[in-house]
């Protein structure tokens, strides 16, 4: 039976681990977890924010993921944008969503994030 989702992994070409520590961690407000030593080895990064995990892997053939995309629940979703294009982040709304104010935008790298707030 499956419970919970642990982590999302995304990823990320070689040498990118700086850019997704100032978008992850600063700009995003992350914090980066210690990778095990046999995976550090391996490159990326990893970060947490409460129950939020997420993973970036490091991959050769590296393409950033374009329409695949982690969900992000936010609260005070017009102030997180704002945080978001105070860093230089896209911020692109969308309404198509019933019942939620959401936008996308994309870490340094490519990758999709989509972040929404259910409308009370």
């Amino acid at each position: 039976m499956l419970t919970a989702v642990d982590h999302v992994q995304l990823a990320a070409p070689p040498g990118s681990e700086d850019a997704l520590r100032a978008y992850y961690g600063d700009t995003l407000g992350m914090t980066e977890v210690p990778k095990p030593p046999v995976l550090a080895a391996r490159g990326g990064c990893w970060f947490e924010a409460g129950t939020v995990r997420l993973h970036l892997g490091v991959t050769e053939d590296f393409r950033p993921a374009r329409k695949a995309h982690p969900g992000l629940r936010v609260t005070g979703i017009d102030a997180y944008a704002a945080r978001l294009t105070a860093h230089g982040a896209p911020v692109t709304w969308d309404d198509d969503l019933p019942g939620h104010r959401r936008f996308y935008s994309e870490d340094p790298v490519g990758n999709r994030l989509e972040f929404l707030e259910p409308v009370r």
